[in-house]
């Protein structure tokens, strides 16, 4: 069991499966606990707003020691009573002029330096492995029976059964295929993490409730 110290800077790192509503308990949680919120909306806001390659990270790390600091303010300011601004913002460059290795030193610089900034709850992104080392973190991992799975995805994107199954499917692949490659294990290894939630049956608040519980528990 992974102890946490709640007094101390710390990192919750949320990983889920598609449809379990991962995401949406990651941006209640950090709203319930005052920290900034980190998803791939954020990442790539940043990357492309600011045109962040692993080089142009490095210029400006080297003409500002809080080089991220100004754009954090900007984009992902904390959270007021528990609100969380999601950024829209126009962009500079564009995902697919990157290969996939860049975008993922790139992310995980970035990662590194929000987590620098202070606690925050970051959803996906390889979370868990981009924070193996980091002294007071929590991993956790969030699934779903498949047919809720298929239901939320249905309801939020307006899809058949069926395509939303494909859908579920398809992005299951590409997700465990991205983290083995860049992690070198399975995301759904459950040693990958101090707490694994089935939601399926329980209310977003119950599953808040439950982490948060859970959080009391190991911190130290």
């Amino acid at each position: 069991m992974q102890a946490m110290n709640t007094q101390e800077p710390f990192v919750i790192t949320i990983s889920r499966e598609l449809g379990s509503g991962g995401r949406t308990l990651g941006k209640k949680l950090a709203a319930q606990l005052g920290v900034r919120f980190s998803d791939k909306d954020l990442i790539e806001s940043l990357r492309e707003k600011y045109g962040l390659s692993t080089y142009e990270i490095e210029k400006v790390k080297g003409k500002k020691r809080n080089w991220l600091a100004d754009m954090l303010d900007i984009v992902a300011p904390l959270p007021n009573n528990g609100a969380m601004i999601s950024p829209q913002l126009p962009t500079g460059i564009r995902t697919s002029q990157l290969k996939s290795e860049e975008i993922f030193k790139t992310e995980t610089e970035i990662l590194q330096a929000i987590a620098a900034e202070g606690s925050c709850v970051i959803a996906g992104r390889s979370g868990f492995h981009v924070f193996k080392d980091h002294p007071n973190k929590l991993n956790i991992f969030i699934q779903a029976p498949l047919e809720s799975r298929i239901e939320r995805v249905m309801k939020k994107q307006g899809l058949t059964h069926t395509e939303a199954e494909t859908v579920i499917k398809s992005v299951d692949e590409s997700r465990e295929t991205f983290v083995k490659k860049f992690a070198g294990v399975s995301r759904y290894d459950c040693r990958n993490y101090d707490l694994v939630l089935n939601v399926g049956e329980m209310s977003d608040e119950e599953a808040i409730l439950c982490i948060l519980k859970y959080i009391k528990g190991v911190s130290r």
